[in-house]
């Protein structure tokens, strides 16, 4: 049988006060033997409070390892990008309250949190592939999707199909930041995909599976993998930039939503997803309905909303059609 060659390395490494270190790891598997030369970035946790990669990035490791001799090229796993965040429970980077995911692409001469984005960018740049995997917030959960800028749509949509996503959504440029991994890395022409899936401080384990289906069929399309692939289902593509495949529900009160439709539901013009209860006069303040026909894909999990707080996302059932 083949063997793997299995390294743990650091990306970043450098002292803190108090006899502490900030340091961020890299595991990378490639076959001992001949190795194609070809790589794909598994990146996770550069929000603290997102956790749905962290099953990912074990159950990559342990497929390779159970059919070794389908690998060809080398998987570098990134488990914790923000390790303090991760370690703490916290978004952003702890202490500075800042957004690791704004500070892309970095400046190696600056503190330390801008010299950490160059660095990463550094060792992600040049891949074949980076996937860089998100979860929601705590206050909302998401079916697994991939979130395209429209500016890389014509490059990057044909790997998002592939990817065993239930939607790929393209952005208009207007509204993506370019103060991302991503955008910093697809710049630079290195191609990264950006999946969002499940809700935040929670790992959700079917979510996970699917996507390291979806990673699988990703390298056997790179020349990566060469072993069985698992079946890959059909993403829905829906496009922000002409503001008509997406609905949003947004709450006309402030209240406790209470959702009466999970995500992945299909539903028609008026059916009720959910209400705004309140709890001190005991009255339904509000039934929410959807102003379309299509199918849910985002659903608010935290139940405090305030006026104007989003409850939900329906994708129109002409997109779900294949009409647009």
């Amino acid at each position: 049988m083949s063997e793997l060659l299995e390294t743990i390395e650091d990306v970043v490494r450098f002292p803190l006060p108090v006899d502490e270190e900030f340091v961020i790891k890299r595991h990378r598997i490639k076959p001992s033997g001949e190795c194609n030369g070809k790589r794909i970035c598994i990146v996770t946790g550069i929000h603290g409070d997102e956790l749905e990669g962290q099953y990912v990035c074990y159950e990559i490791a342990r497929r390779i390892r159970k059919t070794p001799e389908s690998l060809k090229g080398i998987v570098d796993v990134y488990p914790a990008m923000n390790p303090f965040g991760i370690d703490s429970i916290t978004r952003g980077i702890p202490a500075f309250d800042l957004d690791m995911n704004r500070i892309f692409p970095g400046n190696f001469d600056g503190d330390m949190n801008e010299y950490t984005a160059s660095e990463i960018v550094k060792e992600l740049e040049g891949a074949d592939l980076v996937i860089d995997i998100h979860a929601s917030n705590i206050f909302l959960t998401e079916i697994p999707q991939i979130r395209i800028n429209e500016k890389s749509a014509e490059e990057l949509v044909p790997f998002a199909r592939k990817a065993n996503m239930d939607l790929v959504w393209v952005h208009g440029a207007s509204t993506v930041l370019e103060s991302t991994l991503a955008y910093a890395l697809n710049s630079r022409g290195t191609k990264t995909l950006v999946v969002e899936m499940g809700v935040g401080m929670r790992i959700t384990q079917s979510y996970g599976r699917q996507l390291s289906d979806g990673i699988i069929s990703l390298m056997s399309e790179l020349g990566i993998w060469e072993g069985e692939v698992p079946q890959i289902k059909e993403a829905i593509v829906a496009y922000d930039s002409g503001g008509d495949d997406v609905c949003y529900l947004n709450a006309p009160s402030s209240g406790i939503y209470m959702k009466e439709k999970e995500h992945g539901s299909l539903v028609k013009a008026g059916d009720i997803v959910g209400k705004i209860i309140n709890p001190l006069s005991g009255e339904v303040m509000t039934e929410i309905k959807a102003p379309e026909n299509g199918m849910i894909f985002t659903v608010r999990e935290y139940p405090v909303v305030e006026e104007g707080s989003l409850m939900g996302r329906i994708i129109r059932e002409k997109v779900l059609n294949g009409e647009c």
